[in-house]
């Protein structure tokens, strides 16, 4: 019920979020960091926070605060970009709040800020080509929604539904954008269901499990700090050189590296829900060698000097 719930809200809202993104001039301009070629309106995480605020509210309402805070930030970052320093400081906040609304002991409580926060992030950097966050997101959740159980269960559904009712207009050619306000949300809400596996009894396969989840966006914002610190480039600075545009660059059409990173997405899912039903050691050895392998892949095939547009 959740997941339709979520799935309707959000698919009936988002053209709506659209139209007022449109009429209030919220929208995403060409630039030379941009792939689009007209405007295209932004808010439409308004509406995937319309579709989780139901289930929200019914499975977890402990974290409505933080999703609510996170998409608040977002959208003033849209309209009116923010510092650096007040975006990291309310990020904090966020994080602290997410993890403490899903019970993380207190000792973790900032290892799990820093998640939360670091997955903010990574959804953001992710959200470069039409479907591909929401796309990744909604294969993310999925597997939240296997590898927990109750309320958390409840709401990894509703991000399933939402993402899959907002795909809908952000599929190619996107209609509307996620926007920083999307992004923000969706990071903090997987961030968040991520953090939950320290609260449960015996977590090491499950929190294993749920960093292989984390996989593409952490991994794509990974690769793009190691590229730009072998560059001599600012670590945070904006580029067109993340994975998916370096696919892209490289005579990809976007709706393959798309489904490429999509894909990515389906196959660390089905290892992560392997591992997650393994003993602690092996879990967390498969794990690891299952990162291990996929940097060994992506470094030297996406961070080398001229693999890459500026």
């Amino acid at each position: 019920m959740a997941l339709i719930v979520a799935f309707v809200v959000t698919a009936s809202l988002t053209p709506v979020a659209a139209r007022v993104a449109r009429r209030l001039g919220v929208v995403d301009r060409p630039g030379p960091h941009k792939v689009q070629s007209q405007p295209v309106p932004y808010l439409g995480g308004l509406a995937v926070l319309a579709g989780l605020a139901g289930p929200l509210l019914v499975g977890r309402p402990e974290l409505a605060p933080a999703l609510t805070l996170a998409t608040a930030l977002g959208l003033a970052d849209d309209v009116a970009e923010l510092s650096p320093r007040l975006r990291l400081g309310v990020e904090a906040v966020i994080g602290v709040a997410a993890a403490l609304a899903v019970s993380v002991p207190g000792g973790l409580v900032p290892v799990a800020a820093i998640v939360v926060v670091v997955m903010m992030n990574a959804v953001n950097l992710l959200d470069g080509l039409d479907g591909l966050a929401a796309g990744v997101a909604g294969v993310a959740a999925a597997g939240f929604a296997w590898l927990l159980h109750g309320d958390l269960r409840v709401v990894a559904l509703a991000l399933v539904g939402a993402a899959a009712g907002f795909l809908l207009w952000n599929r190619p050619p996107a209609r509307v954008y996620l926007g920083d306000a999307g992004s923000y949300l969706v990071g903090a809400g997987l961030g968040a269901l991520a953090v939950s596996t320290l609260a449960l009894d015996a977590p090491a396969p499950q929190v294993a499990a749920a960093a292989l989840l984390l996989g593409v966006p952490v991994g794509d914002t990974s690769v793009a700090i190691v590229r730009r610190w072998r560059a001599h480039q600012p670590l945070f600075g904006g580029d067109r050189g993340h994975v998916y545009d370096q696919l892209v660059a490289r005579g990809w059409p976007a709706t393959r590296a798309v489904a490429a990173c999509i894909g990515a997405e389906v196959v660390l899912v089905a290892v992560a829900l392997r591992v997650a039903a393994l003993d602690a050691g092996p879990a967390v050895a498969v794990a690891l060698a299952t990162v291990g392998a996929t940097a060994a892949w992506l470094l030297p095939a996406f961070t080398a000097p001229g693999s890459w547009r500026q």
